[in-house]
């Protein structure tokens, strides 16, 4: 069970975690929780402060965040428990303040430094949680990340060693599972072999709950949020999405990857290779069923599931006439965006010119150096990527035509449709993304109300609780 950062943001939000966790005790539980809400950044803006040289300005914009954790002890915990949890406190602000120090100091430490200063979000809203439940009844025990999760040495967004990692888990949670122990493990947070703090990247307590269940063969793995499961679209843009009950992992991670909030797009992977069901749940509203994926799609009335989509997209486009006819022209392209460390997106090719999408262009200046070696270049920024999701979309007559007839008066570039049989894949300008977004949600699920979208029956029925 894992619990985002919205689900531990307050003492009442620790209560309702305890009721669900309390509900379940009959099962064999492992808890991964997040930061409190709002903490990781206000501990990424403290680096930054101290970066440009003012560690007591980045220390003070974590007062508000250390009283935070302190309310919720003095709302739930008795006195004893309380002055434990104010300990690990003082001692987080003292590590912290003395990190941010260095930093000032010797700016070429900060990506260490970095994670290590983040890793106390997850540290503390761990050791908190585990307090809480073990007052509410429950045998909890906090066990730090870092003992679990090994990752190479890339600092803010490292790499799992996934058999050291699972060897680590079975060892250290076994133990508490079968002595009816529930283990408390913080999320995002790891460490390297000789022991320095790693992080997984934004999102990554997501990725920590699927290592550990799959290391433990759980029967499932839940990520608890604050939102009902997987929706048709992002409701922030489209008020009315509705929930998608049961997703294909396939169907699921191309949403994640693409912009779907609610799930951080590592997660389904090793669930994927254990074949573990992943359910999306709703801390504040735990008897709504949620989303179930798994392995096998579900049929549905609609052949369209949900649609996601992912601004501050840049695209790039090599032109070249020496691409006709010739071999080798695309490895040399990838090759030097693998040398500079850059995940494409999208790619579409023709004769003599390659497009693709970047969602992460800070190397770009260096890369389109080395691209003007193989052709004329031309970049195009603020743009958004649109993904229509949905099994065998790719085999289904006029499901292009009817997103495209939708959004006609709008420039669309980057079509993909056919790399994947579960996807449609395209670029607008980010100023017409809203737009196109709400449009296509109300052609293609608000006409009319498909089965897909009503309660459902069976013996399958997603339950959170």
């Amino acid at each position: 069970m894992k619990f985002g950062g919205t689900s531990v943001e307050d003492a009442r939000a620790f209560e309702r975690v305890g009721r669900i966790v309390r509900a379940k005790e009959t099962a064999r539980l492992v808890v991964v929780v997040s930061a409190m809400s709002r903490f990781t950044d206000a501990l990424l803006e403290s680096v930054l402060m101290a970066a440009e040289g003012d560690a007591p300005l980045g220390a003070h914009v974590l007062e508000q965040h250390f009283a935070r954790h302190t309310d919720v002890a003095r709302s739930l915990l008795p006195a004893q428990q309380v002055s434990k949890v104010e300990e690990e406190i003082e001692r987080a602000r003292h590590e912290i303040n003395e990190l941010l120090r260095i930093i000032a100091a010797h700016p070429v430490t900060r990506p260490p430094l970095q994670d290590e200063i983040v890793s106390y979000g997850e540290r503390l809203s761990s050791f908190l949680l585990a307090s809480a439940l073990s007052q509410q009844g429950l045998a909890a025990q906090f066990v730090d990340a870092r003992r679990l999760v090994l990752t190479d040495d890339v600092y803010g967004n490292a790499t799992p060693l996934i058999e050291e990692t699972e060897a680590r888990t079975r060892a250290l949670l076994e133990p508490l599972i079968a002595a009816s122990t529930i283990p408390v493990v913080g999320g995002f947070i790891a460490s390297t072999k000789s022991g320095a703090t790693t992080t997984l990247g934004r999102g990554g307590s997501d990725y920590t709950a699927a290592l550990v269940g799959a290391a433990l063969g759980a029967r499932e793995i839940e990520i608890w949020t604050d939102v009902s499961g997987v929706l048709t679209a992002d409701p922030r843009v489209v008020p009315d999405a509705r929930v998608v009950h049961k997703l294909s992992y396939a169907e699921a991670a191309e949403l994640a990857y693409f912009g779907a909030k609610v799930l951080h797009p590592k997660t389904i992977q090793p669930a994927i290779e254990k074949g573990i069901p992943v359910r999306i749940c709703n801390s504040r509203a735990p008897e709504e069923p949620g989303t179930l994926i798994r392995a096998e799609a579900e049929s549905s009335p609609r052949t369209v599931k949900a649609i996601a989509h992912k601004t501050g997209i840049t695209t790039v486009q090599i032109t070249s006439g020496r691409m006709l006819g010739s071999y080798g022209f695309l490895r040399a392209i990838f090759e030097i965006f693998d040398r500079h460390r850059t995940v494409v997106d999208v790619v579409t090719t023709s004769e003599v010119s390659v497009s693709l999408s970047l969602d992460d262009a800070r190397a770009l200046p260096s890369i389109i150096r080395e691209l003007e070696q193989l052709g004329t270049v031309e970049i195009a920024e603020k743009r958004a990527i649109v993904c229509v999701v949905g099994e065998s979309l790719r085999a289904t007559p006029g499901v292009a035509a009817r997103v495209f007839g939708t959004i006609g008066d709008i420039n669309v570039s980057l079509v993909s449709l056919g790399a994947s049989s579960i996807n449609l894949t395209f670029a607008v300008d980010e100023d017409r993304v809203t737009e196109v977004v709400r449009r296509l949600h109300e052609a293609l699920f608000e006409n009319d109300v498909g089965q897909a979208f009503l309660p459902v029956s069976g013996t399958d029925i997603p339950v959170c609780r």
